[in-house]
């Protein structure tokens, strides 16, 4: 044996004593930790079911037809959820209608075609930094921007009221502002996630980066971007805060029909029979919440449907 092969051996056996395998140990760990994780799913699981059963032994008798197909009332046994419910689907269908061009375009955009620049960095930095804002401060963003500047003010200085003030289009508007980051970061993971092996395909065939994108790229993303928005808007349909901040209505008795007619929704409405001092208005509150997850399951629902059809198509 050579004295280069002598020194490889002695540091292979110090390398082997140093690495003890003591696999009982790791398999302690292993158990600790899976207990722990199991703890607290039970523990989350557990306060949620609480939760519900609270609210269904509350709410759950006062749901009927009348309840679902009345307006407010100062009378609690009189009082309905018609035009919070109604007003609750014009905002979540104007905000994803407004969110998901807007956040899958800017997704696309900063992931496939933006370049390694400082102004591309900067973008990116603020997005993630805004999806952690708190919602407050959308509302008054929206009510300086949608309400004042692009309502109050041009109709007052050229007679043209472009969103009608406290409106269904700005409440879906800053709803837009407040889930667009969340859009934008599930869009670029889901990008990011298709290997690069198929980009380096299609250019090799002689696609261009565009072609590459929308045919290939985009398709199957789409899943993942589809789960990124469901996430949002079940995000955006419980934003009580920045809808008060711009002024939605309380007690509203009509239906709107447009997009620049006043509007309350339905956290809002479950809001103010919470805040008031009658046990019965309590129960109505209890029965909002109930239609309110309702809407939300149905929501996610039709998501998901749209989101498998994708997939069945790509796959």
């Amino acid at each position: 044996m050579t004295i280069y092969e002598q020194g490889a051996s002695d540091k292979s056996q110090a390398a082997e004593s140093a690495y003890k395998i003591d696999l009982s140990h790791r398999y302690l760990i292993d158990n600790v930790f899976a207990f722990f994780t199991w703890l607290a799913v039970a523990i989350a699981i557990f306060v949620l079911l609480v939760l519900l059963w609270d609210v269904f032994s509350d709410g759950f008798g006062r749901l009927n037809w009348q309840f679902l197909n009345s307006f407010p009332s100062r009378k609690p046994e009189q009082a309905g959820i018609l035009s919070a419910l109604v007003g609750t689907i014009w905002v979540m269908v104007t905000v994803a209608i407004i969110t998901f061009p807007i956040g899958v375009g800017a997704g696309i955009y900063l992931e496939e075609f933006a370049g390694n620049t400082w102004f591309a960095k900067l973008v990116e930095v603020n997005i993630n930094n805004l999806a952690g804002v708190p919602s407050i401060i959308y509302g008054l963003l929206g009510l300086q921007v949608f309400v004042r500047l692009l309502g109050t003010v041009p109709e007052q200085a050229f007679g043209v009221n472009l969103t009608g003030g406290r409106s269904i289009l700005s409440g879906a508007l800053t709803l837009s502002l407040l889930v667009l980051p969340i859009v934008i970061v599930a869009t670029r993971e889901s990008l990011r996630a298709v290997p690069d092996s198929l980009r380096q395909a299609g250019y090799a065939l002689g696609g261009t980066r565009w072609q590459v994108v929308r045919e290939h790229v985009f398709p199957l993303a789409l899943p993942g971007i589809m789960t990124g928005t469901i996430l949002a808007l079940s995000r955006a349909i419980g934003e009580t805060a920045p809808l008060i901040t711009i002024g939605a209505l309380t007690f509203v008795s009509f239906l709107p029909e447009g997009l620049r007619d006043s509007f309350t929704v339905l956290p809002i409405q479950i809001f103010n029979w919470v805040s008031r001092p009658q046990k019965e208005f309590h129960t109505n509150s209890a029965a909002g919440i109930i239609v309110l997850l309702v809407v939300l399951l149905l929501m996610n629902a039709t998501a998901v449907l749209i989101r498998n059809k994708f997939q069945k198509k790509v796959t």
